[in-house]
């Protein structure tokens, strides 16, 4: 079959047009490597040496330290409870929220559909149709599968409900920048803050892969203020708007006999303060540390800390989810890079029975740190995170009971273990590791 020609002025109209596409599709393609390294970078130097080890966390100068080369100032007089699995966390939460009569604030990376959704939308709802001032902060791609309709009702009842950097044309340049606090504050009187978002994998007692493993903590005290500003730091941003008053700041008197401090970071301004923090705190251990997290991929700074506490007799252990996760590749990642921690004496354990979502780092049985901070890149250079810092032996002791306890439902990983893995599964990790910078 014979093909004519096509007519000079189409194939010349095909030339022109050629060039242009080119440069079109050019310029996408900067404008996506663009996005990208804006995104996944930061504009702070980040932390490059190991911290010198110079005093332990009894040492005074360790909480000078904590107050005023990181800051905000230890506050006295605080008391700070220790809610264990969904069973006890969310009866605490919503009783806290039906309780307000001035104000309630509430920030979450998760909140998903379920029962429990709707119970936290209705107890809201309810506050704010008494005339209660209820403001909700969701992370725009953390509640994603939130249905539109309950945040439809919560707003009909008078409910402000705002998404944190959603997907618009000046955010762009932002989307990768999450607030993953938890965090909520009633009256400026109670605070919680924690692991736990709300979605159904957080009910219950951990008893089955379905229902996850995870800790809050309800507070009171001169501390729940800075719970407050850092809360409506992020309001602020998310609205422009800047809320205070005695509805926010009411004065606080002392609730218990607790030193503790908000401890806050973001891309935009001290996203390498919960590393330092964190680092500082692990710098001064004499005895022990011992660290739970969700997603456990140290940068060569802190394994380098683990290692050299080790060196200097500090035991130190590490809990982290085994076969049952919810992010897979930042396991292979984190596995993938155990050996240097493994050969330094660090004991590392796989939780077994459920996904273990809690994050906790606790340094001599003195000093806790709380939050919503993993221990990985996302967490210590891209989310917005906070964690509660509480100096209590009692507390600490408390928490030293349940995390042994996560320890004996734990598999730990020798160095035997770790070196006898199977090629293809070596070969998986070590993909994963590439990947450590944004995981």
């Amino acid at each position: 079959m014979r093909v004519g020609r096509l007519p000079r002025s189409t194939v010349r109209a095909a030339c022109h047009a050629a060039p242009v596409l080119t440069v079109l599709l050019s310029l996408l393609a900067a404008l996506v490597v663009a996005l990208v390294v804006v995104n996944f970078a930061t504009s702070e130097r980040r932390v490059q040496e190991p911290i010198e080890h110079l005093y332990g966390v009894q040492d005074p100068q360790f909480r000078r330290a904590m107050s005023l080369l990181l800051g905000p100032t230890l506050l006295e007089g605080n008391r700070v409870e220790l809610l264990v699995n969904g069973d006890r966390i969310f009866p605490a939460m919503l009783a806290a929220i039906r309780e307000a009569r001035r104000t309630v604030l509430f920030e979450t990376f998760i909140y998903w559909s379920g029962e429990i959704g709707e119970a936290f939308a209705e107890a809201l709802s309810e506050r704010a149709r008494a005339g209660v001032q209820v403001h909700v902060l969701l992370d725009w791609v953390g509640s994603t599968r939130v249905d539109r309709q309950l945040v439809h009702r919560m707003r009909a009842a008078g409910v402000e409900v705002r998404m944190f950097h959603p997907l618009r044309w000046w955010n762009l340049a932002r989307l990768n920048n999450r607030t993953h606090r938890k965090l909520l504050i009633v009256d400026g009187r109670v605070g919680f803050t924690g692991g736990v978002g709300i979605a159904p994998q957080w009910c219950g007692d951990a008893q089955d892969p379905d229902h996850w493993r995870d800790s809050h903590f309800r507070v009171e005290g001169p501390v729940v203020a800075q719970m407050q500003s850092v809360m409506l730091s992020n309001w602020s941003k998310a609205t422009g708007r800047v809320l205070h008053g005695q509805a926010y700041f009411p004065p606080l008197r002392p609730a218990g006999t607790m030193h503790c401090q908000m401890f806050a970071s973001s891309p935009s301004g001290g996203s390498e303060s919960m590393l330092m923090m964190m680092l500082l705190a692990m710098t001064a251990a004499t005895r022990s540390i011992d660290i739970a997290s969700a997603y456990f991929v140290p940068d060569p700074v802190a394994t380098e800390t683990l290692r050299a506490a080790c060196a200097r007799g500090v035991r130190v252990r590490i809990v982290t989810p085994g076969r049952h996760t919810d992010q897979d590749t930042v396991r292979r990642a984190s596995r993938g890079m155990w050996g240097p921690l493994l050969e330094a004496g660090v004991e590392i354990h796989e939780y077994q029975p459920t996904m273990y979502h809690c994050k906790l780092l606790l340094v001599d049985g003195l000093m806790a740190s709380v939050g919503s901070t993993n221990f990985d890149p996302r967490s210590f250079h891209l989310n917005d995170e906070a964690n509660l810092n509480v100096h209590d032996a009692d507390f600490a002791a408390q928490l030293q009971a349940v995390f042994e306890a996560d320890l004996a439902r734990s598999r730990r990983i020798t160095l035997a273990d770790w070196q006898a893995r199977p090629w293809g599964e070596k070969l998986r990790e070590r993909a994963a590791t590439w990947l450590r910078p944004v995981l």
